[in-house]
């Protein structure tokens, strides 16, 4: 059986959102997740979530940051917008020295030469 096979893309009609986005244009966006039912009206029995999403321009090329932004309206994501990202940002640069150091020390032990009889 493939992979396809396994996969359950039934849409879970109890954890439904409509997305709405609200940008400066410049570094920040922000994503309200607004809950609603299976008739796609409000649903105030859940509460909203906020998602903020930026990018920060690299040698590479654009790398996208993304965090959930602990808030419960618009003025508190707008808030929690930079220390989020911030956040993000030293756990991406964490996560790329471990992969750095995880490559460096493969190829040290990858070049090292063996003499049978040793």
């Amino acid at each position: 059986m493939n992979e396809a096979e396994q996969i359950n893309f039934t849409v879970d009609r109890g954890n439904l959102y409509r997305e709405e986005s609200i940008t400066d244009l410049k570094v920040a966006s922000i994503r309200k997740m607004v809950p609603v039912t299976e008739n796609g009206e409000e649903d105030p029995s859940r509460t909203p979530m906020f998602l903020g999403h930026t990018q920060i321009i690299t040698p590479q090329g654009p790398l996208p940051l993304q965090a959930r932004l602990m808030a419960n309206n618009l003025q508190e994501a707008m808030d929690a917008f930079p220390g989020a990202m911030e956040q993000e940002m030293a756990k991406m640069i964490e996560q790329i020295r471990k992969m750095q150091e995880e490559e460096q020390k493969k190829q040290r032990d990858d070049s090292r030469i063996i003499v049978p009889g040793r």
